[in-house]
């Protein structure tokens, strides 16, 4: 397959980009999205994301009173990993049918249990508010102890998959 040029600093939401959602550590593999895949990450970011940022800072980041907008207090969202082309996705050892081959999934940066933890609450609570179903949620840990949230939503067929695991 040609690689093909993306716009990097596209923007799929207010505070994301598509750089964010596709850089991997797989040197030299393309890891360019299709179309879809794209939509799937949008999805991802404009109706879960940005209410996970808003509703963090607001909970754990602002003093009374401070604007969201203008507080120099707001913390950014990390992603770890967006999404994965077929080559990547192996050449890191992911998952065989990942939905991060789809666009269907992040792994969000977290600095440990606890952070995870407030991240998987506000994300159960957004699915609660606005009644939409996601397909995993995952806080996970590397053997080295390294924690992170994969939080993946589809399409259809989303199986409200919850669990704590150490890979």
């Amino acid at each position: 397959m040609a690689e093909v040029e993306i716009n990097k600093q596209a923007k799929l939401s207010q505070h994301f980009t598509l750089g964010e959602l596709t850089k991997t550590s797989a040197k030299g593999i393309d890891n360019t999205p299709s179309h879809a895949a794209v939509l799937n990450l949008k999805n991802l970011c404009e109706n879960w994301l940005e209410e996970l940022r808003y509703s963090y800072n607001l909970l754990y980041c602002l003093q009374p009173g401070e604007d969201y907008e203008t507080s120099k207090n707001v913390k950014p969202l990390l992603i770890n990993s967006g999404f994965r082309s077929e080559a990547v996705n192996k050449a890191i050892g992911g998952v065989k049918g990942s939905n991060h081959l789809t666009g269907c999934a992040v792994d969000i940066h977290v600095t440990g249990p606890e952070q995870a933890i407030r991240y998987a609450c506000i994300l159960l609570d957004i699915s609660a508010k606005y009644e939409r179903d996601y397909d995993e949620l995952l806080i996970e840990r590397s053997p080295k102890g390294a924690y992170w949230v994969h939080f993946a939503v589809r399409l259809k067929d989303n199986r409200r998959k919850v669990r704590f695991m150490q890979t």
